[in-house]
């Protein structure tokens, strides 16, 4: 039997470099929100059961009724509030699955955690993840970077030139087995102090001494941060027929 999959998607976040008082997330792309085409696309796979999603402080009835079933999301089982930080925010999302009796057979499958402001994930790319994280138990989509990198001193100098040819650009989705990033977002939240995490990989690779497969996506799934953003993702549905 195949194990069950779960996909996180994290929509929590404020956006304050959109300029906008509206959360990025909800901001139209097209004629939909921007948290809408993640849904979608998850909600369309084969391979995807379950969806749990953050929003932020005060708006999960909103995103019910505005978001799940509005558009008919019938995969979501759970809307959580999510945290001040990202990896708060999915710890707010893993723990209905840890805790909770209707997520059993959740907790042996696998586990997708997707920003919110990435509309452009493909089903290739869902599907290539879930391959990898079935193969090794830990993945991420990634991209070869296109610029040279430099690491600075204190300064501000440039101190050396890490060889290009091994620096990715991390995306999302990242995914893993539910048993190791389950017990690697407990140890996390169990520790007093530490570094803030800034992907899901490196909890991974902290908390559970696993090797994190790099599953190369696409330059297309890229994460609205600024308006220049938003227009490129309208031009990327508009060339796949998916911008009304």
């Amino acid at each position: 039997m195949r194990k069950k999959c779960t996909a996180v998607l994290l929509a929590s976040g404020a956006g304050k470099r959109m300029g906008s008082s509206v959360a990025k997330q909800y901001m139209l792309l097209g004629d939909k929100p921007v948290i809408w085409y993640g849904l979608q696309a998850f909600t369309s796979s084969p391979v995807v059961d379950d969806i749990i999603l953050t929003v932020g402080a005060g708006e999960i009835d909103y995103a019910r009724r505005e978001l799940v079933e509005k558009y008919g999301f019938s995969k979501v089982r759970r809307i959580v509030e999510g945290g001040v930080e990202r990896y708060l925010s999915v710890c707010s999302a893993l723990h209905p699955l840890r805790e909770e009796e209707a997520f059993a057979e959740n907790r042996k499958g696998y586990i997708f955690i997707h920003d919110g402001a990435r509309p452009l994930v493909t089903e290739k790319i869902i599907e290539d993840t879930l391959r990898a994280a079935e193969q090794f138990g830990a993945c991420c989509a990634a991209v070869p970077v296109k610029d040279t990198i430099k690491i600075s001193d204190e300064e501000g100098f440039a101190a050396r030139t890490p060889r290009r040819s091994s620096l990715y650009a991390v995306q999302t989705p990242q995914v893993f087995s539910a048993p190791l990033i389950l017990e690697a977002y407990a140890r996390l939240e169990a520790a007093e102090d530490g570094e803030i995490p800034t992907d899901d990989a490196m909890v991974a690779e902290k908390f559970s001494g696993v090797r994190v497969k790099l599953v190369e996506a696409s330059y297309e799934n890229l994460k609205i941060t600024t308006p220049e953003d938003l227009a490129l993702a309208a031009e990327i549905l508009q060339k796949r027929g998916l911008y009304a």
